[in-house]
């Protein structure tokens, strides 16, 4: 057992789900700084019993235990903006783990200024981004607060240890039992991920019983189901002509999704840390919506707009997953996605099938397709063909002068 230094915390409060790892560190933090714990459980959609979390919690003498609703912020002030962006953490990531730090770590200081607290942790491991993404948050929002992150500091370094601790304190673990998971999961409104167990192999497939929101493609259904989303301003805000709110739109798009098996990722990424892991996804509901918001905004952004948003957007999804959600340049940015987004309204119609989802149509008022202009047919003198070839000359002028120097040969200098 670690023992306390220096200055002791009177008060934490404690990002706490209620499993193993956070229990643990519920009752450590009592033992080794006789302190107050102020136990916050934030419900994200993640689909569980959040209410035994207060129970286990009380069990521990905690008085004060926040169980709070916050799925609708979640999706409404930091999902939908980030989807505005189109942003891809290395081409394939939608970010639903990263973009759920944030709005944590704004909890948890904003509880700690509420309750007089000193001090405010979390279960990240020391291994992981989510230890870098609570803790930039919430010295971003409360530069003088104490983070306490015991996966740093003490020598509870396996589950092993973990689960004897909890025999030893008395503290009951659901699932601790040879037929648990053997993986980590985490989930939200979002996503669901996994890690752990035979994913550390990147050889090995995943096994089939581990996906939980999704249908296997295989074996979802042979009739193809289509959808209409309808956006304002880039949020998505009707899906087949009924006005959703941004959790209930969400949670209605995971449902069809994983009824027709989309959203299952694969990948190895990068982590800020500097290592590599290998994780597994399922993001039916946001695949859908990455997937529809591109179509809207391809047919009412501005060519040039749309390529520079594209150039920023690697940058955009990095800020998030590294934990820079309230950094001044991701606010930068998202104030100049938000300006791109103004006109970015519509419907756009897509079929789901057997693990995909393709578009098959868009409208909107604000179009910039113009359909005198671009048709094959005869098109009354919309475009003057005849204009492409000074176009065309002008714009190969520095390659025909390249040529003629024999700079272009790829054997020259």
């Amino acid at each position: 057992m670690t023992q306390s230094t220096g200055s002791d915390p009177q008060k934490v409060v404690l990002a706490y789900s209620g499993g193993l790892d956070t229990s643990v560190i519920l009752r450590w933090l009592q033992l080794t700084y006789s302190c107050e714990v102020v136990a916050f459980t934030a419900d994200l959609g993640q689909g569980e019993e959040l209410e035994s979390a207060r129970a286990k919690a009380s069990a521990m003498g905690v008085t004060d235990i926040r169980v709070e609703d916050l799925r609708e912020t979640f999706v409404g002030d930091f999902v939908f903006p980030m989807f505005r962006a189109n942003a891809l953490y290395e081409g394939e990531y939608l970010l639903g783990t990263s973009i759920a730090r944030p709005l944590i770590a704004k909890r948890l200081v904003e509880i700690a200024v509420e309750t007089g607290a000193d001090a405010v942790a979390h279960g990240a491991t020391g291994k992981g981004n989510d230890q870098v993404r609570f803790e930039l948050g919430a010295y971003a929002l409360h530069p003088g607060i104490r983070v306490i992150a015991p996966w740093r500091i003490w020598d509870l370094t396996s589950r092993e240890r973990l689960m004897a601790f909890a025999a030893a304190e008395g503290i009951p673990i659901e699932g601790a039992t040879d037929g648990a998971s053997p993986y980590s999961t985490d989930a939200n409104l979002l996503h669901i991920s996994y890690e752990g167990g035979r994913l550390e192999d990147p050889w090995l497939e995943p096994e089939p019983g581990m996906w939980r929101w999704t249908a296997d493609p295989a074996e979802a259904p042979d009739e193809p189901r289509y959808l209409e989303l309808s956006f304002l301003g880039g949020d998505a805000v009707a899906l087949n002509g009924e006005a959703l709110s941004p959790a209930g739109l969400l949670a209605r798009l995971n449902e069809l999704g994983g009824r027709h098996g989309v959203g299952r990722v694969d990948l190895v990424e990068n982590r800020y840390v500097g290592m590599k892991s290998r994780g597994a996804y399922e993001t039916p509901g946001g695949t859908i919506l990455a997937k529809a918001h591109r179509a809207m905004e391809s047919l009412t952004l501005d060519r040039e707009v749309a390529h520079l948003k594209d150039e920023m957007m690697p940058r955009y999804a990095s800020l998030v997953y590294n934990g820079y959600w309230w950094s001044p340049e991701r606010l930068m940015l998202q104030e100049a996605v938000d300006f791109t987004q103004r006109r970015v309204n519509g419907v756009v119609k897509l079929k789901l099938y057997k693990g995909s989802v393709s578009v098959v149509g868009r409208r909107s008022d604000d179009s910039l397709f113009d359909q005198a202009v671009a048709t094959f047919e005869e098109d009354e003198g919309a475009y003057n063909q005849a204009d492409a070839d000074g176009f065309i000359k002008l714009n190969a002028l520095r390659l025909r002068t390249a040529a003629s120097a024999g700079r272009l040969n790829s054997s020259a200098s």
